[in-house]
C-alpha cells in the first residue's frame, strides 16, 4: 500500500505541527473576522453543509474502521483518504462560514448579538448542554489534528504497527469531533 512517500520523521514532524500550528491560528483569528458582503446566498448554507460533510467523516470513520478490522486495507485507506479530503474541504468552508456570517450566539433569539436574561431563561439548562459540546468539540478538533496526520503518515510510509497505536487514540478523538459537529449545528442553527 506504499504511495512512494518517504520515511522522514525529522520532516513529517516539522510539516504536521507547523501546519497544526498555522491552521489553529487561521481558525482562532478569522474567526474573529466578519466581512460583510452580499454574497447572493445565506453564508449559513455553508454550515450546513459543514454538518454534512461532519456527517459524512463520521460515516467514513465507522466504514474505515470495519474495512481495518476486516483486513480490506486498500479500502481502508481509500476511506480515511476520504475522510481526509472532506476535512480539508470542511476546513475551508468552516473559516469561510465564520469570515461571511460572524459568530452566533447560542440563545440570541433577537439576533442582537447579545443574550439577556430572558433570553438565557428561555434557552435554559440546554445552553449547558451545548457549551458543553462545543468546548469539547472544539477543544478535541485543535488536538485531533496533529494526530489525524500523524496516524496517516504512519500508514502511508507502511509503519502498520505504529499506525494502528495511534489508530487507537486518534478515532475516537476525530469520531468524537465529526459527531458533534452536527449536532452544535442542530443547536446553534436556529438562532441564525
Amino acid at each position: 500500500m506504499n504511495i512512494g512517500l518517504v520515511k522522514n520523521d525529522r520532516n513529517a514532524r516539522i510539516w504536521i505541527y507547523s501546519f497544526s500550528v498555522i491552521v489553529f491560528l487561521a481558525v482562532t483569528v478569522l474567526e474573529r473576522v466578519t466581512i460583510n458582503v452580499d454574497l447572493g446566498f445565506d453564508p449559513h448554507v455553508l454550515a450546513l453543509i459543514n454538518a454534512v460533510i461532519n456527517t459524512t467523516v463520521s460515516i467514513l470513520l465507522v466504514a474505515g474502521l470495519i474495512a481495518a478490522k476486516s483486513r480490506k486495507l486498500t479500502l481502508h485507506k481509500n476511506i480515511m483518504l476520504t475522510a481526509i479530503g472532506l476535512s480539508v474541504i470542511f476546513l475551508v468552508t468552516y473559516i469561510l462560514h465564520h469570515l461571511f456570517a460572524g459568530s452566533t450566539l447560542y440563545g440570541d433569539l433577537d439576533k442582537n448579538g447579545l443574550v439577556d436574561a430572558s433570553e438565557k431563561a428561555i434557552a435554559g439548562s440546554m445552553r449547558y448542554l451545548y457549551f458543553f459540546l462545543l468546548g469539547t468539540h472544539i477543544l478535541l478538533a485543535g488536538i485531533s489534528l496533529p494526530f489525524i496526520l500523524f496516524t496517516a503518515y504512519r500508514a502511508l510510509i507502511n509503519e502498520n504497527d505504529r499506525h494502528r497505536k495511534i489508530a487507537k487514540i486518534t478515532w475516537p478523538l476525530w469520531f468524537y469531533v465529526a459527531v458533534t459537529g452536527p449536532i452544535v449545528y442542530l443547536m446553534i442553527s436556529k438562532y441564525y
